[in-house]
């Protein structure tokens, strides 16, 4: 079974629009597909598939017990996938404990289907991070914008941090000296890991080992979701060069999805857009990520090379530019056949306009941030 844990490391990014159309066409290319939300604190998978309120779900299954996991997945009006419901209404869902976490990891690993596909909650919590641990090939969603990569690359670095503490046993040279820094919060914030990691070998050979086999066959993936602009494509080189040169993490891109009005009509409609409009920019989008995962599914296990990771960068970029066109000529031919109307479409760049200001106000703030830092820095 394929686990493919979908997650970010803000909200706000479509990252379960993503899951749940992207699980419908796997679903749709003949694979047996489980889609469980895991976004325990704020599941609403439910809703984007257009299931209606579900009565049972994981949050029961964990607060009340007594029940068998296999009854919780559900068949859906989509041939091939089955969904778990998350079951957000239960106080304090989000916080599970290790026992609970454990023990839904357990029945999680013993499902069978081709894909298991989990949609995490937002964030960096312990919990979040090992469920998309759960996977070596756990794919990152993230958007162009500037808090949403910098927290798609602060959710690699939690990862691999996590990685590295669940590799050493407490009592290891190599898991008191990440404890050591840890309270020396100043350092562990500035120290790279490529430097942590040089440290490790010298005084733990035998863990460095260890953790060395574990962050060799880590091999996350970026989907960058809601472009308006082909030069937005770069932002996922710069998550890259840093992932690579800070993390030790070489990551791999799938491609990249384009902002599209539809979604927000498809979501009001509750019919997930890879239905509703199969052949607009964004569900071929998706269906492209999909045919991706499905030709690679083979290959997971190969080591990665610096050209095979170039090309697929290369190849989203390319896409980018494609896409942009056929966005423009998908607009074109909605407002000639009345679809779309005029109206729509300066509603929909006045939208854009107001989250470009936004945007550019965040810019501002972070400048005005680092600015004074310097300064006082220097002060220092």
């Amino acid at each position: 079974m394929h686990i493919l844990p979908i997650a970010s490391g803000k909200g706000g990014v479509g990252k379960s629009l993503v899951a749940a159309n992207l699980s419908i066409a796997l679903a749709q290319a003949g694979k047996r597909v489980i889609l469980a939300d895991l976004d325990l604190g704020a599941s609403n998978l439910h809703i984007i598939l257009g299931i209606p309120l579900v009565r049972r779900g994981i949050g029961t299954f964990l607060s009340v017990g007594g029940s068998d996991f296999g009854d919780l997945v559900m068949a859906t009006d989509y041939p091939g996938l089955r969904f778990i419901p998350g079951d957000a209404e239960i106080p304090g869902l989000a916080n599970i404990n290790q026992r609970q976490k454990a023990s839904l990891i357990r029945r999680l690993l013993a499902l069978d289907a081709d894909y298991l596909v989990l949609d995490l909650g937002a964030g960096t919590s312990a919990n979040i991070l090992d469920f998309f641990l759960m996977s070596s090939h756990g794919i990152i969603v993230t958007t162009p914008s500037l808090t949403a990569t910098l927290n798609a690359y602060l959710f690699l670095k939690n990862t691999v941090f996590r990685l590295m503490y669940s590799s050493f046993g407490r009592q290891s040279r190599a898991f008191q000296f990440l404890e050591a820094l840890r309270k020396d919060g100043t350092s562990f914030q500035k120290i790279f890991i490529p430097a942590i990691l040089e440290k490790i070998s010298q005084i733990d050979p035998e863990n460095h080992a260890k953790l060395s086999a574990r962050m060799s066959s880590f091999r996350p993936k970026l989907v960058l979701n809601m472009l308006d602009d082909p030069k937005a494509a770069d932002k996922a080189a710069k998550i890259r060069r840093s992932a690579g040169e800070y993390l030790n993490v070489e990551l791999e891109h799938l491609g990249v999805i384009y902002r599209d009005s539809f979604q927000d009509v498809a979501l009001g409609s509750r019919i997930p857009v890879i239905r509703y409009k199969p052949q607009s920019p964004i569900s071929q989008a998706i269906y492209r990520i999909a045919d991706k995962i499905v030709s690679n599914e083979d290959e997971e296990e190969m080591p990665l090379t610096d050209a095979y990771l170039d090309e697929t960068f290369q190849a989203a970029e390319m896409e980018a530019e494609i896409d942009f066109e056929a966005r423009v000529e998908y607009v074109e031919d909605l407002l000639q056949s009345g679809v779309l109307t005029m109206a729509d479409l300066v509603e929909t760049v006045r939208s854009q306009q107001f989250e470009i200001g936004q945007l550019r106000r965040e810019n501002q703030l972070y400048k005005f941030k680092v600015t004074k830092a310097i300064q006082q820095g220097f002060k220092a």
